[in-house]
C-alpha cells in the first residue's frame, strides 16, 4: 500500500520496502561477488577441463585397444613378416605398446582441446 506519491503509507508499510530492498541488494552482491571471483571462475574452468580431458582419454584408449585389436587380427592372419613379428613382440610385451598408446592419447586430446579453448576465445 503506497499513497499517490508512491511513498510509503505509513511506518509499516515503509518498514517493508527496506526489508524487500535489503533483501535485493544482498542479492546483486552476492551476484557481482561470484562474478568478480576470478580465481574461483578459473578453478572450476580448469576443473572441467581436467574432467573433459580424462574423458577424451578413456575415449581414446578404447579406440587405441580397438585399433589394435583390428590390426593384430589382421597382422597375424595375413600381411608381410615384419609386421607380424612386430604384433607378436607387441603381445609379449603389452606394456610399452600401452605406454605409448596412452601418451599418443593424451597427446591428441590436449591438442584437441586447446584448439577448443583457442577457438572458443575469438
Amino acid at each position: 500500500m503506497t499513497d499517490a506519491t508512491g511513498g510509503a503509507k505509513g511506518p509499516d508499510e515503509l518498514r517493508r520496502q527496506i526489508e524487500r530492498t535489503r533483501s535485493e541488494l544482498g542479492n546483486t552482491v552476492e551476484e557481482l561477488a561470484g562474478k568478480a571471483d576470478v580465481k574461483g571462475r578459473a578453478r572450476a574452468r580448469a576443473a572441467d577441463l581436467r574432467d573433459k580431458a580424462g574423458a577424451m582419454t578413456v575415449q581414446l584408449r578404447s579406440s587405441a585397444v580397438q585399433a589394435g585389436h583390428t590390426v593384430q587380427d589382421r597382422a597375424t592372419h595375413t600381411g608381410p613378416r615384419p609386421v607380424r613379428g612386430a604384433v607378436q613382440a607387441g603381445l609379449r610385451h603389452p606394456r610399452p605398446v600401452l605406454v605409448v598408446g596412452a601418451a599418443a592419447g593424451a597427446v591428441v586430446a590436449v591438442g584437441v582441446l586447446r584448439r577448443r579453448h583457442h577457438h572458443g576465445h575469438r
